[in-house]
């Protein structure tokens, strides 16, 4: 949860992120957009309302063990897509310049798996379009993670988008 006593579920989510022991899923009552998306830039895989359907939290933490791309709940998707797309229109040349370095480690192959993160691809939509095995683009995904400095799916397709890959795809 996003507010609890000594951690708040941000910097715990933070925590748990960079320690790589487990994708983290926010599950609250609070849908205000300044906390969706401090979960998100913290590193959450996953962030659902705590009205949700057991069968909808059941999948999500499915998906997210899975690593299939992240799931936000239904309530919150609409404004969090609207706030990063306004957030694109005020990244600076300098920030774009910054996002374009950060891909110069990435090889041929690993661009195309960024590519695919910023289009939202699961492991196995990746491993389809670029047609290689889930094992595959699990391992390419941990490369492109690692080599960007990022934690999270959400964060590798902020750079992908920030560098101008979107716009080729």
């Amino acid at each position: 949860d996003v507010r609890m006593p000594v951690v708040d579920g941000v910097a715990a989510t933070r925590e748990i992120v960079s320690e790589g022991t487990a994708a983290v899923l926010v599950l609250t009552t609070f849908d205000e957009d300044e906390v969706v998306l401090s979960a998100i830039r913290a590193g959450a895989a996953g962030f659902l309302l705590k009205t949700a359907e057991a069968t909808e939290l059941v999948s999500a933490v499915r998906r997210v063990a899975a690593g299939e791309g992240v799931v936000v709940a239904p309530e919150v998707t609409r404004r969090v897509f609207r706030e990063l797309a306004t957030a694109g229109a005020r990244v600076s040349p300098a920030e774009d310049g910054q996002a374009a370095a950060q891909l110069e480690h990435l090889t041929v192959r690993e661009r195309d798996v960024l590519t695919q993160l910023g289009a939202g691809a699961s492991n196995s939509q990746l491993a389809r379009e670029l047609g290689i095995s889930e094992a595959t683009a699990k391992t390419h995904v941990s490369r492109v993670l690692a080599k960007l400095g990022v934690q999270s799916r959400t964060q590798a397709a902020l750079v992908a988008r920030d560098a101008g890959l979107m716009d080729s795809t």
